[in-house]
């Protein structure tokens, strides 16, 4: 599977590295060329400067084959644009946006974007262990 994935932090990082290893051809965006510290030296995807929402950076990160684009910045407004484009302009089949904000998440899961929160999953787990 072909994936770009936009944002090089903890958990970008960590997903770019978890592909990889499974043999999948991961290509990671992120603005700050620091970012890619979190990738191992072992990593064979590619890590590209840009930003997400430029259309010439995302075909640059081989968005027009891509089979899945994944979101997971620090900005819920970028994650959505970044996103609404994967899906609308480029047509890649598989989207995935994390938004902080469950209200957004809600909002946007009703409009056809698959997005997750991770303040509404961690609430949840929180919640279970403190009941159990």
């Amino acid at each position: 599977m072909k994936v770009v994935i936009m944002g090089c932090g903890r958990l970008g990082g960590r997903l770019a590295r978890l592909l990889d290893a499974a043999g999948h051809a991961v290509t990671i965006l992120d603005t700050d060329v620091y970012s890619f510290r979190r990738l191992p030296r072992e990593f064979g995807g590619t890590a590209l400067i840009g930003n997400g929402l430029d259309e010439e950076v995302l075909k640059k990160a081989g968005i027009e084959e891509a089979d899945a684009f994944v979101v997971v910045t620090q900005g819920d407004n970028r994650n959505i644009m970044a996103a609404q484009i994967a899906k609308h302009i480029f047509n890649v089949p598989k989207v995935i946006c994390r938004i902080y904000d469950p209200l957004r998440q809600e909002l946007y899961s009703t409009l056809g974007l698959e997005t997750f929160s991770p303040t509404t999953m961690f609430a949840q787990i929180l919640k279970e262990k403190l009941e159990s």
